[in-house]
């Protein structure tokens, strides 16, 4: 319930959203939701959404409206695909893809109007964030400072193998649904490269990534994707401050995504786990309608200590 009640009963409201669209330097596009706090401020966070999420999904416009209220300016960015438009190039998004993280960060510097940027990063996304902490630092701009991270399968091959069980199914039939109709849009621009026929033989993530993600985006095979890509290995070499936050209760998590012991060994890593909070879910009532993940968000950018 706390997983499937945020996704589908709340509706956040009073953020205003205004697009703008960057291109890439293999002839594709990303487009960006911006939203400005009451006042001008000098502080940003860029928020990274899930897999098949979007800048409009519940988790993102609370997160967004909650840091409007505590004085940050937001981006929210679109993957490729993500924004509601088919993006150019055959490739599109996956939990590694830190080059298109990259070239949102450097638009936001570009800008020259903010001293500080933070990184959010949900479930996919949070693997995203971490890889991008760990793996670009020769090329990170010094504005960038803290990140925090929800739901993330920081082990994506024992998390992809929990979604694959009868228990799960809901959440898996769910997903390979949506990632049906990528397919299907990519098979229609690329037809040489890319095929639906017998998609609904494919039944888990190790089936969509073995055929589609991998070849797709240069991997050997999903054992080579998943690998390269959990944020687990990026952990040791995060050098900014940095908290992890994955519910015990998260359907989509296994024990090998709470790495307690690579946490300690890196005082510039926060790991929590609270009993409850589901994925991507966090709820929280309360008056001013904020959930409990964007509470302790606005506290760990606000308060250095």
């Amino acid at each position: 319930m706390q997983t499937i009640f945020p996704a589908v009963a709340r509706h956040v409201h009073g953020v205003l959203y205004c697009r703008e669209r960057i291109h890439t330097d293999d002839d594709d596009f990303l487009d960006l939701d911006w939203s400005s706090a009451a006042s001008p401020s000098r502080r940003l966070t860029i928020l990274c959404h899930g897999l098949e999420g979007h800048s409009k999904r519940a988790y993102i416009l609370g997160m967004v409206r909650a840091l409007n209220d505590a004085h940050w300016d937001a981006l929210a960015w679109n993957y490729r695909s993500c924004s509601g438009e088919p993006n150019r190039q055959l490739r599109f998004y996956h939990n590694g893809a830190t080059d298109d993280l990259q070239r949102v960060v450097q638009h936001a510097v570009e800008t020259d109007r903010y001293d500080q940027i933070a990184l959010v990063g949900f479930s996919l996304g949070g693997n995203m964030v971490l890889n991008y902490l760990a793996w670009h630092k020769a090329l990170m701009p010094a504005q960038i400072f803290r990140a925090v991270v929800f739901s993330v399968p920081l082990h994506i091959a024992s998390s992809a193998a929990a979604l694959a069980r009868p228990a799960n199914r809901i959440y898996m039939k769910r997903f390979l649904m949506e990632l049906k109709k990528k397919i299907l849009a990519k098979e229609k621009r690329f037809p040489e490269a890319v095929s639906s026929d017998g998609y609904s033989s494919i039944k888990d993530f190790r089936g969509f990534d073995d055929r589609y993600t991998a070849p797709i985006h240069g991997f050997a095979d999903a054992g080579d994707y998943w690998h390269k890509c959990s944020g687990v290995f990026a952990i040791p070499h995060i050098s900014l401050p940095t908290l992890i936050v994955n519910a015990q209760n998260d359907p989509f998590l296994t024990p090998e995504c709470f790495p307690i012991e690579a946490a300690v060994q890196n005082n510039n890593v926060l790991l929590l786990m609270p009993k409850g909070g589901g994925h991507c879910g966090f709820p929280a009532f309360n008056r001013n309608g904020r959930y409990w993940s964007e509470e302790i968000t606005c506290r760990f950018f606000n308060d250095p200590e």
